[in-house]
This record gives C-alpha cells, sequence and structure tokens, in this order.
C-alpha cells in the first residue's frame, strides 16, 4: 500500500488507515524501529499482556495455589470485615 508522507508542524507523518489500525491492534501507543531503509511500526508490548490466559491456564491445571500458608496478624483477627 502506498501512503503519502504530509507535513505535520516540523515533521513528517503517514496517515495509517482505520482498518489498518484495527487489524494490527495499534490504539494509543506504538513502538518504531529503523531496520536498514525500514521503518517499522508495531503495536506498543504492554508488560502484562497475556497475563490473564496465563493465570487461567494456570488454574486449570491447579498450578494456581499460594506456596506458603496464610499467616494471620492480630489485625486480621480483629478488625478486618468482609
Amino acid at each position: 500500500m502506498k501512503v503519502s508522507v504530509v507535513q505535520i508542524g516540523n515533521s513528517r507523518g503517514v496517515r495509517i488507515p482505520k482498518a489498518v489500525l484495527e487489524q494490527v491492534g495499534l490504539r494509543d501507543e506504538a513502538e518504531m524501529e529503523v531496520r536498514g531503509s525500514e521503518l517499522v511500526i508495531r503495536a506498543a508490548n504492554h508488560p502484562r499482556a497475556g497475563w490473564d490466559a496465563a493465570f487461567a491456564k494456570m488454574a486449570e491445571s491447579g498450578d494456581d495455589a499460594l506456596l506458603d500458608a496464610p499467616t494471620p496478624t492480630k489485625w486480621d483477627e480483629t478488625e478486618w470485615r468482609w
């Protein structure tokens, strides 16, 4: 797909069609990298991406138990209310 490089203030940019943004999952933040003579723009990686799936898999396999037994404190016994 050919796109025009347009003036944006003192910089230059390209307009990315909505369909392309949705296809690659680009929202508010992106990562940009130069590889030789290529410019690569991709959706920003989020540190916790995929955690829900990983935790669900752990729960299915029974690998989500606490490693140490809970140790209630005096506050837990006297002050804590649900």
